[in-house]
């Protein structure tokens, strides 16, 4: 108790010095842990690397293949088996891309060499000739797509990939000082005698258990510690204490855990509203408010009507379902089949409507829909993501005591609203948005389920929810930035901040901060004159970065939470205000300093983790943005490390020239990596080409 006492005094003093802000409903509250639990386990086996990386989705193996092409020693672990995120376990296999970026093909090289794999996996781009991507295919597949890909990687750079999957991460040493990770603690789980095949069970039934060091009926555990290679020669060579690891450490899992589990500053949910994030629905923040999660499925069409049997819980999750937009020809079904269907055996019918071919039996569609399989929880009661304080209150904070930070019922809960979205697609005759006479039965279809289907599950659903948005860090304080780094909406979104909302909405001081903020190169001028909003030239493109190591463009997409508890409650509405900073975005760049968290040293941050509002990171959130961030973190980790310094010391000097950090991107444009749009430069203004849709 004391110290905790003590670490909270230290905490409090460091806000005030720093001007950081103090949100206990929305701000993560850093304090120094006790590292006796991870110090203190004795494991099953120990293992070294140059390169820990957790999380195994897109952003954990983009991170890899930079890292093995860089020659370095990698370790990566995935609470599933699959290695892909998105395009695997998440059964999010529809490429989201903007359209001139896809045209110009300006994507990170391992990402362009995805899409080519993919294309010369099926000889062609598009195997399910869906309509919402130019690339639509099966989730089986791309986990041994990717997985070819990285041992390629391997192989041309000559690096060495440790795969662990099945393996959550328990536990954390730190140094004394906070600073430093000096080793992880995980536990690998695979069946136990005599019980079912991994991805039997669903995952809400087997998370717990795989974050309990037993074994169990289910599982049988192996214990890893992982720790830094101590003999590499930039140990030897480092001047620094050995306590100083010659490791780095990225945090690329779905949620953010490694940043709760190090206790580093993060938020959650809505930020409060401020020049910066002007259509914030909230003035005061509300960390329970995040974008709904998904559970995906496959569903096939056939020639003949199939059973259909309704599960029990249907009716709770009825009242939910839509097909949400009206369309003039009733064509309901078909749009929504062909949306993101995966596979489409040729020879294909004639086009339809939506300028791909009709469905026919034998066609494959993947579900991610907004009013269908999302589930959006809003609430103290059932969000999924915990906050830190939940996470405080629930013991998953103590030693020993993570549990994977995530509320095990709405995971439940939201499995359950995925299987009842297929029967009410196939059987269902009632739309919550569109009211009566819209929804027709549309028997011919079977629920795709099996270790050899899709998902591959015996359940049918993804082995992992499709995570929208996770807990995002926030970035240590800087020139610009003294409340701490964050890509805020004003960076990035193209959004008329004329409209009267703001004006009516916002404090004028406010209202007139965010004109400055977007006058550009004339914000002097505006300031000296006194220019009024309807005076002044707003800037048209995004904020442009002097740290920037990747790029990122998508719209500022939001799968607002539901205001009531459960989200199911009939008629029950999405939050209001939340779908305000919908809509188009400006190509953006990916800043390093977005990607390095307040106190621990060695770890860095890939994928939703960064450090961004959740206005932006409703854009920052696509398969492209993951890749190119994931290949900035194994650069940047690799380089680091050849360097012999930590990644804040390429950053932590500016605005004054940073030779080492021009280095870095050097390398990463030399490497095919851009960390810029063509073209991007103060001057430029004209992007009306560069539309997502």
């Amino acid at each position: 108790m004391a110290q905790r006492t003590q670490s909270l005094v230290a905490l409090l003093l460091t806000t005030v010095l720093t001007g950081l802000e103090l949100i206990p409903t929305s701000v993560a509250v850093a304090q120094t842990r006790s590292n006796t639990s991870a110090a203190s386990i004795t494991p099953d086996e120990t293992t070294d690397c140059e390169i820990l990386i957790i999380g195994g989705g897109l952003a954990g193996a983009a991170t890899a293949y930079e890292a093995l092409l860089a020659g370095r020693t990698v370790c990566m672990t995935e609470l599933t088996d699959w290695v892909g995120g998105q395009i695997s376990s998440q059964g999010t296999s529809a490429l989201d891309e903007a359209q001139r970026q896809r045209a110009l093909r300006f994507y990170s090289r391992g990402y362009l060499e995805l899409r080519e794999r993919i294309e010369d996996k099926y000889n062609e781009i598009n195997p399910g000739d869906c309509w919402v991507s130019e690339s639509c295919f099966l989730p089986n597949d791309a986990h041994e797509i990717l997985w070819e890909q990285l041992q390629s990687a391997r192989k041309r750079g000559r690096g060495e990939l440790k795969w662990f999957p099945s393996t959550v991460i328990k536990d954390l040493q730190l140094s004394t000082d906070g600073k430093i990770i000096e080793s992880a603690i995980a536990i690998q789980h695979e069946p136990a005698p005599n019980a079912p095949p991994l991805n039997t069970e669903p995952l809400s039934a087997t998370i717990e258990d795989a974050y309990r060091y037993e074994d169990s009926d289910r599982f049988n555990k192996t214990v890893i510690r992982f720790v830094p290679p101590v003999n590499s020669d930039e140990a030897k060579a480092s001047p620094t204490p050995i306590s100083q690891s010659p490791w780095i450490v990225v945090d690329a899992t779905e949620t953010g855990e490694v940043i709760a589990l190090a206790d580093v500053p993060y938020r959650l949910g809505l930020d409060p509203r401020s020049y910066l994030n002007p259509s914030s629905p909230t003035a005061t923040g509300d960390p329970y408010c995040t974008q709904g999660f998904t559970y995906t499925f496959a569903m096939e069409q056939t020639k003949e009507p199939q059973p259909q049997e309704m599960p029990d819980f249907y009716p709770q999750y009825a009242p939910y379902y839509s097909y949400e937009r009206p369309r003039e020809d009733g064509n309901y079904f078909d749009y929504v089949f062909t949306y993101r269907r995966i596979w489409s055996p040729k020879p294909r019918a004639h086009a339809s409507p939506f300028g791909v071919s009709q469905p026919k039996p034998g066609d494959i569609s993947m579900q991610n829909w907004t009013w269908g399989n999302d589930y959006r929880p809003g609430t103290s009661q059932d969000n999924l993501i915990y906050t830190r304080d939940q996470l405080e209150q629930t013991g998953q904070l103590d030693p020993g005591g993570w549990m994977g930070g995530l509320r095990t019922e709405t995971l439940r809960r939201g499995e359950e609203n995925a299987w009842g979205y297929y029967y009410w697609l196939v059987a269902g005759t009632t739309d919550s948005q569109l009211g009566d006479g819209v929804k027709q039965p549309a028997p011919n279809h079977r629920f795709l389920s099996g270790f050899d289907a899709p998902m591959g599950t015996e359940h049918g659903l993804s082995k992992y929810p499709y995570i929208r948005e996770a807990r995002r860090i926030i970035g240590r304080p800087s020139y610009g930035h003294t409340d701490g780094f964050m890509i805020a909406e004003l960076d990035i979104s193209r959004v008329d901040y004329l409209d009267p909302f703001y004006r009516q909405t916002l404090p004028p001081e406010m209202y007139r901060q965010l004109w400055v903020a977007l006058s550009g190169l004339e914000a002097a001028t505006v300031i000296r004159q006194g220019l009024q909003p309807e005076q002044i030239t707003r800037r048209t493109r995004s904020t442009i970065y002097p740290d920037a190591v990747g790029i990122s463009q998508y719209a500022i997409d939001f799968h607002p939470c539901m205001t009531l508890s459960p989200p199911e409650t009939p008629g029950n509405t999405e939050r209001e205000g939340v779908r305000r900073s919908h809509g188009q975005a400006y190509p953006a760049q990916i800043p390093l300093r977005a990607m390095i968290p307040q106190r621990v040293d060695n770890l860095l941050v890939a994928g939703k983790s960064i450090a961004t509002s959740v206005i932006a990171a409703a854009a920052y959130r696509v398969h492209s943005f993951e890749w190119s961030v994931g290949a900035a973190a194994g650069t940047t980790a690799a380089f680091a490390l050849t360097e012999g310094i930590m990644p804040y010391e390429l950053v932590d000097d500016l605005p004054q020239p940073e030779p080492l950090l021009e280095q870095l991107q050097a390398q990463l444009q030399a490497n095919e990596n851009p960390i810029a749009f063509p073209d991007t430069t103060v001057f430029n203004l004209d992007w009306e080409d560069w539309r997502v849709w």
